[in-house]
């Protein structure tokens, strides 16, 4: 097989770059591992900054997105007793989030790579990579018992922190950071009643909770517990006494209903530096991943594949690799600052038992001031609903 671009990875990342290069021309081969079940059927949450949501309507998959995911102004924060708004849209200039699962992305992206007449290459195995460093990359796979071989020009690595991509860097050149919480979350989806039209995220004496939605009647929900813990030891009835005791509020009452599912997740933050190695290029979960606090994950996918897209159209265009030499430098500007905000996050909203006294009242003054102050709520606010790709190295300010 022969294609300008080889993407390992059905993701949300590879499906949006396989869609951007259609859009311009180029063409693309996807290899996948699982079959088309899987990943359109693995619930995963979905909150979209508003460049993500402006990114799938540009390249013609939003429309079922703009029908029936829920548009959010703003998000509570709660602690000691009270909740506290941040109004996104106030304080951003008009900026929303969207809360879209994942997988719905996932499916949208699937239907439209289709409705282009391309295929997805799933169920495959024994993925490797060869002659990266070369201008002749290839991919070999196999298929139900048979050996492929994919010749390219390029190789887009989007196949996760698990994949085989980033470790065909060396490990001599691949620098990489990894940090990892004493937080996990247990996660729940549950058949019960919008618990509220935003999301609370709540910082209790018992530990953190959050509240989220999917539809009307479907909501995920989250509290931390130790990310050793067995879900075995959450009956459903214990899981609904934390759920109700973080959240609780004078007058008010958390809906509750039958749980469908239920996981405990460690919390981790990754950085590959090294996002691109001769004509190999990382992207999505293959480069980065952050806590869920701050809710980057997809996002960050989508402003990777944004800079690629354009460094991969440039090169077809003119021959330049102006961009394709800097991706990882433009990419990593706004990694850091997504980590950094996932992590300040997670530091601000989640009980440390090794805290003193006074580390506890310094947390809970810091999201009083965030509250409480125009300055903190902006800092929160701008970095929620994301901060613009940075093409130069120049200061925030100077590009908006």
């Amino acid at each position: 097989m022969r294609t300008q671009v080889g993407i390992i990875g059905a993701g949300p990342a590879g499906l949006m770059l396989a869609q951007l290069l259609h859009l311009q021309g180029i063409d693309s081969i996807i290899i996948e591992r699982k079959p088309r079940e899987d990943i359109e059927g693995t619930v995963k949450a979905g909150v979209l900054e508003q460049f993500t949501v402006d990114l799938l309507n540009e390249i013609g998959v939003g429309d079922r997105m703009m029908r029936e995911g829920h548009f959010h102004d703003g998000i509570e924060l709660q602690f000691s007793g009270k909740r506290h708004r941040i109004d996104l849209r106030g304080l951003t200039g008009g900026q929303r989030i969207t809360v879209y699962p994942q997988h719905e992305v996932i499916i949208d992206l699937v239907n439209a790579r289709f409705n282009t007449g391309r295929d997805i290459i799933f169920n495959v195995s024994e993925v490797s990579l060869h002659d990266v460093d070369t201008k002749e990359p290839k991919i070999r796979f196999k298929q139900n018992g048979e050996t492929h071989e994919i010749q390219c020009d390029f190789i887009a690595g989007c196949d996760g922190f698990h994949g085989p991509s980033r470790l065909a860097i060396p490990d001599s050149i691949r620098k990489e950071h990894l940090h990892l919480y004493a937080h996990g979350w247990l996660g729940i989806l549950t058949d019960a009643k919008q618990a509220n039209p935003e999301l609370i995220y709540s910082n209790h004496d018992r530990g953190f909770a959050l509240l989220s939605t999917r539809t009307s009647t479907l909501q995920r929900h989250y509290i931390s517990v130790d990310y050793h813990d067995d879900i075995a030891n959450w009956s459903d009835d214990r899981i609904w006494s934390e759920l109700h005791a973080r959240t609780a509020m004078d007058g008010w009452t958390l809906p509750d209903g039958p749980i469908n599912s239920k996981n405990i997740v460690q919390m981790r933050s990754y950085v590959l530096e090294t996002m691109n190695y001769g004509r190999l290029f990382i992207a999505g979960d293959a480069a980065h991943t952050v806590p869920p606090t701050g809710a980057k994950g997809l996002n960050l996918a989508a402003s990777d594949i944004k800079i690629l897209a354009t460094g991969l159209a440039e090169f077809y265009k003119s021959g330049s690799e102006d961009i394709l030499d800097r991706y990882a430098e433009i990419a990593l500007r706004r990694i850091w600052k997504a980590e950094r905000f996932s992590y300040w996050m997670t530091s601000m909203l989640h009980r440390n038992p090794n805290h003193d006294s006074f580390e506890r009242n310094i947390q809970l003054t810091e999201l009083d001031y965030v509250c409480t102050s125009v300055a903190g709520s902006k800092t929160l606010a701008e970095n929620y609903v994301g901060l613009p790709i940075q093409w130069e190295n120049k200061s925030l300010i100077e590009t908006k």
